[in-house]
């Protein structure tokens, strides 16, 4: 039996998060360009909290995959509903990889460089990154995702592993029937307080933007952007064109939802993104906010965890235009065919980039000493931008998430297109206060208790809010 929450009223605009983390970025700007020593300082303020966030993304990846599968009836729809988000994320990859290759190619921006590769000198966290990525291997995504122990996977942070403990976990608590009744129940608490506290921490979401966005500008100065900005340019443009008309394509043909209106109703995500540099912040909110919509929360305990390994587009179309840059750079020539081999390549390198610090860098390493035609030092001409580029980068993974979610949740028949429509089409969230974005962090009505009975996220209103009751 489902029932209404009361209608509260709109926090007002000055108490948003979403506002606090806008005016945090703006202030660690200024400070940076200002006092770029004061600046670099700030450094621990943003690494803490990014910290902090990446404490508990394990966990809420786990959780929320085991409580997807066990609510789904048919095992045989979570192998179905997996199958599809990888030939989908696969579908993306190629397109955001293609993207990238035809917008260096037109543009050349690497021709006349001639930069001598025996002049390049890694050093310091370059000279790390190009370390592991010549030492990878294309087999090692496979090896790799066995944990030599169980809660080694959690200890190291390795989201590859986490998923695929949750998805051995999960169908065995499944298979089990009334004897995983009460582990799926305390799976259900266990979500709850995890996202209790998460909310705690979002708190700060402020203090780690203004930290983050001070630490990047007074360590690199505006001075870097004039050197290579027009490659920065190029990789800013290509992404919104990919973001926009790529997935806001896909979105608007098969979905029915108009991908403006997704810009706005993530909003607060988006701010995030952009104050941290990463897109795993934003996770939980993507979760919830996709629930929201009226997607299966199974479907999206399963997808986007996954999604935030194996769907990079971001990581994919900066791939492509920094090899291709290297390439053009240093004078190496290659053909239409060893770029369709490059493309190949980077299709297995590509998904070494999600969870990892400096995990671009080390892709781009490891498919220039895969192809072997390319100075893996390469990489120096590009290193001092990567920060600028690392938000861009971010927020088309997100976004590409976001749809990619969607899209399989519509092909699964997992999703309530009237309601994403309603929701998406009220900003404040007035027609449906239990899910609207803007409402306080603290939660205003009763969660259902973990042992309920699953409830479809498009016939419920506050229901699915249960997921995530502690961000709003």
């Amino acid at each position: 039996m489902t029932h209404t929450a009361p209608q509260s009223a709109p926090k007002p605009w000055y108490r948003q998060l979403y506002v606090h983390v806008l005016i945090a970025i703006v202030v660690g700007v200024l400070l940076g360009w200002w006092r770029p020593e004061l600046g670099e300082a700030m450094q621990p303020i943003g690494t803490t909290f990014i910290a902090a966030m990446k404490m508990l993304i394990g966990p809420i990846v786990f959780l929320t995959i085991i409580g997807g599968i066990a609510n789904v009836a048919d095992l045989k729809k979570v192998g179905i509903t997996g199958l599809k988000a990888l030939t989908y994320f696969q579908l993306g990859t190629i397109a955001a990889l293609v993207l990238g290759l035809v917008a260096i190619n037109v543009t050349r921006l690497g021709v006349g460089v001639h930069a001598r590769p025996e002049s390049l000198h890694a050093s310091g966290d370059a000279q790390q990154y190009i370390a592991d990525g010549e030492g990878q291997h294309w087999w090692e995504l496979l090896t790799h995702l066995v944990p030599e122990s169980f809660f080694g996977a959690f200890v190291d942070g390795d989201i590859l592993q986490i998923i695929f403990l949750a998805v051995l976990f999960g169908i065995a608590v499944k298979a089990v029937g009334p004897v995983g009744e009460p582990i799926i129940a305390g799976v259900n608490r266990l979500t709850e307080v995890v996202f209790k506290v998460l909310g705690f921490v979002m708190k700060a979401a402020p203090l780690g933007a203004f930290g983050a966005m001070a630490y990047a500008v007074g360590a690199f100065g505006v001075s870097t952007l004039s050197s290579l900005g027009t490659l920065i340019a190029l990789f800013y443009g290509t992404s919104l064109f990919f973001v926009v008309v790529v997935l806001g394509g896909v979105l608007g043909a098969y979905v029915r939802l108009n991908i403006f209106r997704l810009f706005r109703y993530f909003k607060e995500e988006f701010l995030l993104v952009l104050g941290t540099s990463t897109a795993e912040p934003a996770l939980p909110g993507l979760m919830r906010k996709l629930t929201a919509l009226g997607a299966d929360r199974a479907t999206v305990g399963l997808v986007v965890p996954t999604g935030y390994s194996f769907n990079l587009d971001g990581a994919a179309i900066y791939l492509s235009l920094a090899a291709l840059y290297i390439a053009q750079a240093t004078d190496t020539p290659l053909s239409i065919g060893q770029q369709l081999g490059l493309l190949a390549v980077m299709l297995l390198t590509s998904k070494g980039a999600a969870g990892v610090a400096g995990g671009g860098f080390i892709a781009l390493t490891a498919t220039l000493s895969t192809i072997g035609t390319m100075p893996a030092a390469g990489i120096m001409l590009i290193f001092g931008i990567d920060k600028f580029m690392s938000e861009c980068r971010a927020l088309v993974n997100f976004y590409g998430n976001a749809v990619a979610t969607l899209v399989i949740a519509k092909w699964d028949g997992a999703l309530d297109v009237d309601r994403a429509r309603a929701v998406l089409a009220d900003p404040t969230g007035a027609a449906n206060p239990a899910t609207t974005p803007n409402s306080d962090t603290s939660t205003d009505h009763e969660a259902p208790t973990p042992s309920d009975p699953p409830t479809t996220p498009a016939k419920t209103g506050p229901a699915e809010d249960a997921v995530d009751p502690a961000i709003r």
